[in-house]
């Protein structure tokens, strides 16, 4: 059995002080106030680990280029500096076949315990045209029947699926909901009408709020008027200060609150990595102000890691320190359906940990009750 005692703990509901936490077999046994004798002192924060529900690649490799158990303990590896304990590797729009391949890594993986490993998040190829960003339009299509065979067999781990309503009708919604798949709307330009009958169908979610949708108007509120006045439904949201304008992540914080709200990576290979650069379909994108840029300038994927994204919580959204890392952890948990076991310090819930040092960056991550950072 192992006991911590940190300065402070945020059980995901509140920051307390003095108090002992207790884990035996890869979960916490209790929580008890004071500091225990027996128990390891630690200096700074410990709040449930972040899960991060979009992860294109880290520690210099690409999903898309490999999908391969040893890529997804790597990627694994390079998030959990920064406090993740659980991942949604995420495959974005890409030649038939793929999906496939990454569903077999995923089940290999989650199978040979990889620690940090969550699950599958399919983001495309059933997007919109007009509101692909970076993903090539060749790729693009509708969902067919092989896939509905592919997302729809029972599976060990969370499958999170990316659509557009263009490329999928409420019916087949219905269907993946019904099979478990948790649903999310994104790169969209559908009408309003189209939205709100995906939400109707079982759509739960939202995918990088904003960002490859089209602006709301009061007349026609589109996806983000939907995803802002949809109180049931999730939405994931970039925080780099790139992606979205402060104003307008605010904006989203004020209608979505903490309880509905997920910070999201959407990071590409160079987290975790000393590149500066990487390769995406063939096309070079670099590292420019903070972000990760094709030659055109549009935006491809993230430079943003999960502790940075809690911490521009605080600075952009002005959320409190419990709101940032809900937003993080027990957020994105509920998402998932896994908040009966992750996202809260609390007894039964599993032990994966982050600890904290007062500027919120990551001075250890425990996963199972293991410190593996």
């Amino acid at each position: 059995m192992l006991a911590l005692s940190p300065t402070q703990l945020f059980t995901g509901d509140s920051i307390v002080e003095g108090a002992t936490v207790r884990i035996d077999g890869g979960r916490i046994v209790d929580v008890t106030p004071g500091v225990s004798a027996d128990a390891m002192k630690l200096d700074g924060l410990l709040a449930p680990g972040f899960i991060d529900v979009q992860v294109n690649g880290g520690g210099g490799l690409l999903f898309n280029d490999s999908q391969t158990v040893d890529t997804l303990a790597k990627m694994a590896v390079a998030h959990r500096k920064f406090g993740v304990t659980g991942i949604m590797a995420t495959l974005i729009s890409d030649e038939r076949g793929k999906a496939a391949s990454a569903y077999r890594a995923v089940s290999e993986a989650i199978e040979a315990g990889v620690e940090g490993l969550l699950g599958l998040h399919l983001e495309g190829p059933w997007l919109s045209e007009p509101r692909r960003g970076v993903h090539p339009a060749r790729f693009l299509r509708a969902l067919d029947d092989a896939d509905l065979k592919l997302l729809t067999q029972r599976r060990p781990f969370p499958l999170l699926v990316t659509v557009a309503p263009e490329q999928i009708d409420a019916a087949t919604i219905k269907t993946l909901t019904e099979a478990g798949v948790i649903v999310s709307l994104g790169h969209t330009a559908a009408p309003t009408d189209d939205v709100e009958r995906a939400i109707t169908a079982g759509a739960t979610g939202f995918t990088h709020l904003f960002n490859a949708m089209p602006p709301m108007e009061g007349r026609n509120p589109g996806a983000l008027g939907v995803a802002l006045g949809s109180r049931q439904s999730w939405a994931g949201l970039i925080l780099d200060g790139i992606h979205v304008h402060p104003a307008s992540a605010r904006a989203a914080f004020a209608a979505k609150t903490a309880n509905r709200l997920i910070l999201v990576s959407d990071a590409m290979a160079t987290i975790g990595s000393d590149d500066t650069s990487m390769a995406l379909f063939g096309e070079r994108i670099a590292v420019q102000g903070g972000a990760l840029r094709t030659a055109a300038g549009t935006l491809a994927g993230a430079h943003l890691e999960m502790s940075g994204a809690v911490r521009n919580a605080v600075s952009m959204l002005h959320a409190s320190r419990e709101e940032a890392l809900r937003m993080a952890s027990l957020t994105p948990a509920e998402f998932l359906k896994l908040g009966h076991e992750r996202g809260r310090i609390a007894a039964g819930y599993r032990a994966d940990l982050v600890l904290l040092d007062t500027d919120l960056k990551t001075k250890s991550t425990w996963i199972g009750g293991r410190e593996l950072h």
